[in-house]
């Protein structure tokens, strides 16, 4: 299997979006960093994506921990890792391709995830990893926009750290 990065792009938000959802891919779009004798920021990443019938969401991931593998068939995923850094896997079933990155604190910036594109998560380092992601649907607890399948069902995909 060959595994590749997502596509990046500095077109904006809005663009990227129609882009991942025409092309059925994850486009990253990276963030800049405003900084200051007080410390740093992000703003606006969502901006122009946001609309009443999403949800905004914040997870923090301990070490050694891997969410995988789901996928929606309406919502479109806007991930934002704030805190640590988390190795990301997107999968599209119909022909195999597959992509990977690290991402968060030292890489940051929104990767989007249409659907039906399989993803996960998998902590990087000793520390926690916190995602702030945005999804285009609430969720639903009668009727969860969720497939799930197990972290190790992609052939070819490995979660664990790789020594290059």
């Amino acid at each position: 299997m060959k595994i590749q990065s997502p596509p990046t792009t500095s077109d904006g938000i809005a663009t990227a979006f129609k882009g991942a959802k025409a092309n059925i891919e994850p486009v990253f779009v990276p963030a800049t960093a405003f900084v200051d004798d007080r410390g740093w920021s992000i703003m606006n990443q969502l901006q122009g994506v946001m609309d009443a019938q999403g949800q905004v969401n914040y997870s923090v991931m301990y070490p050694r921990v891997i969410k995988a593998w789901h996928r929606h068939h309406r919502q479109t995923d806007f991930w934002l890792c704030l805190m640590g850094h988390l190795k990301v896997g997107v999968h599209r079933e119909e022909d195999g391709a597959t992509w990977q990155m690290v991402m968060g604190q030292m890489r940051a910036g929104v990767l989007i995830i249409p659907p039906p594109l399989w993803h996960g998560v998998a902590t990087v380092g000793p520390d926690s990893a916190g995602l702030l992601y945005y999804v285009t649907h609430a969720y639903d607890s009668v009727q969860p926009d969720e497939d799930r399948r197990d972290y190790g069902s992609i052939a070819g995909f490995n979660w664990d750290v790789q020594h290059k």
